[in-house]
């Protein structure tokens, strides 16, 4: 019997076609279809996760090394100006330094209520890649030194593990200076 046999039932009234199985799609974000078209390299996390807790349980969620993971802030400077930046877990912006970054006069963090209608992401599943527009973005400098880094991958539970230098490329950023040391 062929893939695609039609077979006559009941005299020829009705006509069912058997299809072949279609294989499970892995399913991608907008991130991970923009690295796919740019040809860069990454590696893909998934992890159960209901609700966003912090960077913090999601490195221990992976098994992954604090260090390597980078959380993405969205910024507004002035009237619906939006500046992405992109900082290891345990560091704070520095919001002078992202005003420096960013070529603004001032920055302030957009509100969590609004993340999703800017970027088109939820809070926790932000990331620097894919958002609904293109907003100018800043990598910490910091990264610059790692082999890999690891930010969100466009949703709750996905995370994308890739090199800095590649993130800094697909997202069209550049690398400064902009945080401050963690008080923890």
């Amino acid at each position: 019997m062929s893939k695609g046999a039609v077979f006559p039932i009941l005299a020829g009234r009705f006509r069912f076609k058997l299809m072949a199985k279609k294989k499970e799609k892995e399913v991608k974000t907008n991130a991970m279809r923009l690295l796919d078209t740019l040809r860069v390299p990454y590696r893909h996390y998934s992890y159960e996760c209901h609700e966003f807790v912090d960077a913090r349980h999601t490195a221990e969620a992976l098994g992954l090394p604090a260090e390597k993971m980078y959380k993405t802030l969205v910024t507004v400077g002035a009237p619906r100006q939006y500046y992405v930046f992109v900082i290891p877990i345990g560091a704070e912006l520095s919001l002078k330094k992202a005003a420096r970054a960013a070529c603004a006069k001032a920055v302030a963090m957009l509100p969590v209520k609004e993340i999703t209608a800017v970027t088109g992401y939820v809070r926790g599943g932000c990331t620097a890649l894919g958002m609904k527009k293109k907003y100018p973005t800043v990598i910490d400098s910091s990264a610059e030194a790692l082999p890999e880094m690891v930010v969100s991958g466009g949703r709750l539970g996905c995370q994308i593990e890739l090199n800095p230098l590649d993130l800094c490329r697909a997202a069209e950023a550049v690398f400064a200076d902009v945080t401050e040391a963690s008080a923890s």
